[in-house]
């Protein structure tokens, strides 16, 4: 499970998390949603290891995680795994060898075995006739479906996606929730997913966060954030451009 114990962030002294505490339990897929710019991907790089909070303390199944130095933060984070917005692959590298990458870098696997893996991840995700073909000869969505393989390569405990539709349209972003949807269902990580596709997401997760002024708004099942009475929420999750956001 992951806690988030009254955090904060300022970035030269604007703050952007403001005693921020969230609480996800262990197999949970949770969506966080907010206006852009207001500290989602913030957020999620505090939980995932990549940010250290000004205050307050992140904690992961028992662990401090910005408490943790050499071999046990590595082992902890090795634990993660991270789906980037834009898909962050290496262009230089195949499908195949992207996917690859953190099985040659963590483990000492041989090649016999990292293939094999390689290939049930890109099973996972349809992309096992693309293995030989570089990011800049796929659609934009088999480059997410990329992303998601090389994260799920390492069979991680948990899993965190930065707006993993970003730049698609409609229909292949879909399709990409609906894979994520598939692979949690599946594999039973603890997930967070920060996202704008509301209301879709809503079909895939187990809760919903409205972050908002640096805090959590709102906490709990998509059903009954459609039933909130609280304006701030209502407005950003409707999108209207009235009061009071």
């Amino acid at each position: 499970m992951i806690t988030v114990d009254n955090i904060h962030k300022s970035f030269d002294g604007v703050p952007v998390l403001q005693g921020l505490s969230l609480h996800v339990e262990a197999g949970e897929f949770v969506a966080l949603i907010g206006r852009s710019g207001y500290g989602k991907s913030v957020l999620l790089r505090h939980i995932a290891g990549m940010l250290r909070p000004d205050s307050g303390q992140i904690v992961v199944d028992g662990q401090n995680l910005h408490t943790l130095r050499g071999a046990q933060l590595q082992a902890l984070r090795a634990r993660f795994g991270f789906v980037f917005q834009g898909g962050a692959l290496f262009d230089s590298m195949t499908v195949f060898d992207n996917v690859a990458f953190p099985l040659r870098e963590k483990t000492k696997e041989g090649e016999t075995e990292i293939a094999e893996r390689v290939h049930n991840a890109l099973g996972r995700v349809g992309l096992v006739d693309a293995g030989e073909k570089f990011p800049a000869q796929i659609s934009g969505g088999m480059v997410k479906r990329t992303a998601l393989a090389r994260a799920l390569v390492l069979e991680p405990e948990f899993l965190f996606f930065d707006e993993p539709t970003t730049g698609l349209d409609p229909m292949t972003g879909q399709a990409i929730l609906n894979l994520i949807d598939s692979c949690h269902r599946n594999l039973k990580y603890t997930g967070i997913i920060v996202t704008h596709q509301i209301p879709r997401v809503f079909d895939i997760v187990d809760k919903v966060a409205v972050l908002h002024e640096g805090t959590i708004r709102f906490f709990g099942p998509p059903e009954e954030l459609a039933e909130s009475a609280d304006e701030v929420v209502r407005q950003l999750v409707t999108g209207t451009v009235d009061n009071p956001v």
